[in-house]
């Protein structure tokens, strides 16, 4: 009978995008208070490979990516993200976005998305609301989606991944928070040995 394990050690990972940087750095503000440091961030890139979010947010969105050095290392190391929370943190993210939409501060339904998930040396996993074949039921109707895989050392995109996250600019991203985690591993693997 095969022995349950620990998941492996992972980073979380947290997509912002808006059209207004202040709405950005409002989800950037909300990540930090409650999740944890912001161990990395990306650059704003343009987010323009679709059209889906027009009606609800407008045009010309950025999005930006951060790193959370995280507050509940749950027994696994300092900074380490539980990969148990996904579907909690979604919820949570969830009701950001609204209370932001329900200020009155910007003229668009949804003014700012928040998509928190985990990145581990193989691959890349998002939260969503939405069923899809593909996606992994959690709880309180959140899934998992796993969005790329680390094979041959680059990141793989499955055919339901989204083509900006195939993107060059954001894998090079990718491959930073990759390797900030296999530099946290071997920290912590050292310290075992000592």
């Amino acid at each position: 009978m095969a022995e349950p394990k620990a998941p492996p050690l992972t980073l979380q990972l947290v997509a912002v995008f808006s059209r207004y940087p202040a709405a950005i750095e409002w989800g950037r503000e909300r990540i930090a208070e409650n999740w944890g440091d912001l161990a990395l961030v990306s650059p704003c890139f343009d987010h323009s490979e679709t059209s889906y979010y027009s009606r609800e947010m407008g045009e010309e969105l950025q999005k930006q990516f951060v790193i959370i050095q995280s507050n509940d290392a749950c027994g696994r190391g300092k900074g380490f993200y539980e990969p148990a929370k996904l579907a909690e943190h979604k919820l949570q993210s969830n009701q950001w976005e609204l209370a932001l939409a329900k200020s009155s501060n910007y003229p668009d339904h949804r003014p700012v998305n928040i998509d928190p998930g985990y990145i581990t040396l193989t691959k890349l996993v998002l939260a969503s609301a939405k069923d899809r074949a593909h996606r992994i039921y959690l709880s309180g109707g959140i899934y998992a989606e796993e969005c790329l895989y680390y094979l041959n050392r680059r990141w793989n995109g499955r055919p339901w991944t989204y083509p900006d996250y195939q993107r060059d600019d954001f894998q090079s991203f990718f491959e930073e928070a990759r390797e900030l985690l296999k530099s946290r591993i071997a920290d912590i693997r050292e310290s075992a040995s000592e």
